[in-house]
């Protein structure tokens, strides 16, 4: 996938490309810092999904972000922001973005939020723990790719099913499954999703008693 990079901060540029190179998936074919810079870019590097700030130099990410979808139809956009403002979430979904992906999210889950924007699936946000996890799963620390990968386990999914239905790697499932044991307290798959029940982590299906 050639994704185009578009931050004012050049952390997050360098911490985003490490994690896109990292998953090998995906070709980065243009950066900047400065907003103004963006359409252009997109003209001469015909990206199929632009990673854009919200606050940009010289032109707004939103600006950008209504030009891209007025000139580039065909073209993905991620918003990418530090603010959970509800308004500015809704103005970036309004305008025609993908996704809205808050900065807190974990860089190992952003190539899979990338794939399923480009699959078609439309996020209002990825990342935002305050609202999206339940309390009792805030209370055990677990975050909200944590909450889906033990929805999926509740299944009975394997790792290599779970990793089909989120789009991420077997090695990234395991890695957040041993996070969830470490603290859930759980001995095994069946002990971490009977405490996720008992937390009100997840929703036991009907007639499953």
């Amino acid at each position: 996938m050639r994704v185009l990079l578009a931050d004012d901060h050049r952390l997050m540029l360098d911490g985003i490309r490490r994690a896109l190179d990292e998953d090998g998936g995906f070709e980065v074919v243009g950066e900047t810092q400065n907003g103004a810079q963006v359409l252009p870019l997109v003209g001469q590097t015909n990206p199929d999904l632009v990673v854009l700030d919200v606050r940009m130099p010289n032109m707004d990410g939103l600006q950008c972000l209504e030009e891209i979808r007025r000139r580039y139809p065909d073209v993905k956009v991620v918003m990418l922001s530090a603010s959970t403002t509800q308004d500015l979430i809704d103005g970036a979904l309004r305008r025609g973005a993908s996704a809205y992906v808050l900065k807190t999210v974990d860089p190992s889950d952003l190539p899979s939020t990338l794939r399923q924007v480009a699959s078609g699936t439309v996020f209002s946000t990825v990342g935002a723990s305050e609202t999206s996890v339940p309390s009792g799963a805030k209370e055990a620390g677990l975050t909200d790719r944590e909450i889906s990968i033990l929805t999926e386990l509740a299944k009975g999914k394997s790792n290599d099913e779970i990793a089909k239905e989120l789009w991420v790697t077997q090695q990234t499932v395991k890695f957040h499954l041993t996070n969830v044991y470490r603290k859930l307290g759980a001995k095994n798959r069946a002990d971490a999703v009977r405490q996720a029940y008992q937390l009100g982590l997840i929703v036991r299906p009907l007639g499953d008693e």
